[in-house]
């Protein structure tokens, strides 16, 4: 019987993208929950796995050779239990390289740019002093569309993000991309997007994910204690 992987979760967007995953794969796993609010992505034991203190973090007691393995980094983790169990990384070379390169959009593009422009158009305003900055907001949510644009036109040209297939690229885009209305964005203009955040928001393992601990999730505007811990005005 397959030991559970134990994940280091909190419910946001990079955090979905590991929950997804193992619904979507059916890999047992056991939630521990890393409340970043509360600063516990700072804890000693924790870092130990994830030494840039951010979640989501794995271990799986079932490494290689069959070793345990800590892993951080969401994109890295997805790759890892793709080729762990074989689903979602494509049949060939070529499908494992469309994969790679738009993973590696989410990871460099759309998660820090969505990322930002939540910052600004949401939490910045509400901080104490507020911070409302019509250059930084309008920066990244011009950006967020722009990069929305591309994904659109993908999608214009195949069913899912890498070919006309289901992988890890779209659970790792799936989740910034569910979030659109917040990043000030529209689907209007934007009828491939649409039809795929549908499609995806429809599957049982993308709805079982983005369930996992969703009653810990929590408006971070009204939280100035989360504030200082999580945008470094703590002392």
């Amino acid at each position: 019987m397959t030991k559970p992987i134990e994940l280091y979760y909190w419910p946001t967007p990079n955090g979905w993208k590991i929950t997804i995953a193992l619904e979507e794969m059916g890999l047992p796993y056991n939630l521990n929950l890393v409340n970043i609010g509360a600063g516990e992505q700072f804890d000693p034991d924790f870092l130990k796995i994830a030494p840039n203190n951010r979640m989501p973090a794995i271990i799986d007691p079932e490494g290689p050779d069959g070793d345990p393995i800590s892993i951080f980094e969401s994109g890295a983790i997805l790759q890892y239990l793709a080729r762990k169990t074989g689903k979602f990384y494509g049949e060939t070379e070529r499908e494992r390289i469309a994969i790679e390169q738009w993973l590696m959009w989410q990871m460099g593009g759309v998660g820090p740019m969505a990322g930002q422009a939540h910052h600004f158009l949401k939490y910045a305003p509400a901080m104490d002093p507020p911070n409302d900055l019509p250059y930084a907001k309008d920066r990244y949510r011009n950006e967020v569309g722009r990069l929305y644009r591309v994904l659109d036109t993908q999608l214009g040209r195949h069913e899912y993000v890498a070919g006309d297939f289901y992988s890890i690229a779209d659970m790792a885009i799936w989740p910034w991309a569910s979030l659109w209305e917040g990043q000030e964005q529209t689907l209007d203009d934007k009828p491939n997007m649409k039809r795929w955040l549908d499609q995806l928001g429809n599957r049982t393992g993308v709805q079982k994910g983005r369930a996992v601990a969703a009653d810990k999730r929590a408006r971070l505007q009204d939280n100035k204690d989360a504030q200082k811990v999580l945008f470094g005005q703590k002392g």
